[in-house]
């Protein structure tokens, strides 16, 4: 009689940790299978596209317009040659510095503005001003103050960059639920405390979601950076290619500006996920 009862206590103590074991099981291959149904409809919808294309293109004069084909063998010409790195290396060193000086000066001035009222007053009118300018307007006085060089081509893309972390940033902490730092402050945690374990891990999707606007802007105000101020990098490659009727050519760069986006789109997707993993449970299933 005491040994089925110790074997049934036995079986008892191994149960929930055999459910729980079976339960993540399940859970890892439905998130298995479901990556590879996402990965199976993005290649069918890049493989479609690229057919659309190819089968378009066949059909227009190739000084209007291109195909898949040619614009892989423009590349590979231009990487054999050394052409595309040429241009594309100034424009990465500006796009790197000018997108880590605004992520580090907005998530800075945003929890500013978050933080204290009488800085938001002051200061959250300016802010809301030079966002609503468009920063191409703003490139000729660039240019006038900072010259043609590295400096000016950092500023215009801190300028693209800059605000939408900033907003994001003092949203996301104006978003904190109040409910949440009551709990906190009836623990008796410090202000530090307070930032470190509740508002900035409430915030960081937010501020996510602005460093990955920032990616696109600050893509667009690289180009534009070589366009208005010296005529090099990747923005030149594109014109130059265009002017020579080099549609080809003119789409490679294209492409790269591109896969940049989304390169470190995933990037950041990535970084988010290690340091807030929490913030894609409702999106596994």
């Amino acid at each position: 009689m005491s040994v089925s009862l110790r074997g049934d206590q036995a079986a008892e103590r191994v149960t929930p940790a055999a459910e729980r074991a079976e339960a993540a099981a399940v859970a890892a291959a439905r998130r298995r299978r479901r990556r590879r149904q996402i990965l199976g409809i993005q290649l069918a919808s890049l493989l479609l596209v690229l057919g659309l294309w190819q089968l378009v293109g066949s059909h227009i004069d190739p000084i209007l317009f291109t195909t898949p084909a040619a614009v892989a063998a423009a590349a590979v010409e231009m990487v054999a040659s050394g052409e595309l790195w040429a241009y594309l290396w100034p424009s990465l060193i500006v796009l790197v510095v000018g997108l880590a000086v605004a992520a580090v000066a907005g998530i800075g001035i945003g929890l500013l503005l978050a933080r204290f009222w009488i800085f938001e007053v002051a200061v959250g009118p300016y802010i809301t001003f030079l966002y609503a300018t468009p920063a191409v307007a703003l490139v000729p006085i660039i240019v006038l103050w900072a010259g043609f060089q590295f400096t000016a081509k950092i500023i215009v893309l801190f300028l693209f960059a800059f605000f939408p972390i900033a907003i994001n940033t003092h949203q996301g902490v104006k978003a904190v639920s109040p409910e949440l730092l009551e709990v906190g402050r009836a623990f008796r945690c410090s202000e530090r405390q307070l930032w470190a374990n509740i508002i900035l891990p409430a915030a960081l999707p937010f501020i996510v979601a602005g460093l990955r606007l920032a990616v696109g802007r600050g893509l667009i105000g690289m180009v534009l950076a070589d366009l208005y101020t010296a005529i090099s990098g990747i923005g030149y490659l594109i014109v130059r290619s265009a002017s020579i009727y080099r549609v080809d050519k003119m789409f490679v760069p294209i492409m790269v500006l591109g896969l940049l986006g989304v390169g470190l789109t995933a990037l950041i997707r990535l970084v988010e996920l290690r340091l807030a993993p929490w913030t894609a449970a409702s999106r596994r299933d």
